[in-house]
């Protein structure tokens, strides 16, 4: 996702490319036979151009803990891999529950002003403004314009969506 030349422009350009994972566990069976969300967990992975340094830092980030640096790449492609690499989550599913599920989103998005400005905020050595969801104040004019000058830019997004096989724990 990275290696697209538009992604590619965005971050040459100082935007980061962000994946915002969610994970859920589902039961099967409740109450009228739906679906019943047991647990879930969200976290991104952002992926962020240093223009002085010609580098591709990635960063994890998680709302209950500080940012985590993957590290740094001189090429996408293995900054790419780094997004990729597979990651194991804390949901675990309990013993005798009923039919259960796994699902997973990935939200692939490029060019976020809050993406932009949390990462900032960050990489200047605060540790939980990204985390807390207390932003400096401004206007809602202000993020407005900043979003619509965003997807002038060529800022887009894209969701992924899968399913697991259906299991039951003994």
């Amino acid at each position: 996702m990275l290696t697209a030349s538009r992604t590619r422009a965005n971050l040459a350009a100082g935007f980061p490319a962000r994946f915002h994972f969610r994970v859920e566990l589902w039961s099967i069976g409740g109450l009228f036979g739906f679906s019943h969300l047991e647990r879930s967990i969200e976290y991104d992975v952002l992926v962020h151009f240093i223009a002085l340094e010609r580098v591709y830092q990635v960063v994890l980030a998680e709302k209950e803990r500080p940012p985590f640096s993957l590290g740094k790449f001189a090429r996408v492609e293995d900054a790419e891999r780094a997004v990729a690499r597979p990651t194991r989550v804390p949901i675990t599913a309990p013993a005798g529950k009923r039919f259960m599920y796994y699902q997973v989103t990935l939200e692939a998005s490029n060019i976020q002003i809050s993406d932009l400005d949390d990462l900032n905020r960050w990489l200047n050595g605060e540790l939980r403004p990204a985390m807390s969801g207390n932003r400096n104040p401004g206007t809602a004019l202000t993020r407005g314009l900043k979003s619509i000058i965003a997807r002038l830019l060529g800022g887009s997004s894209i969701e992924y969506k899968t399913t697991s096989p259906t299991f039951r724990v003994p």
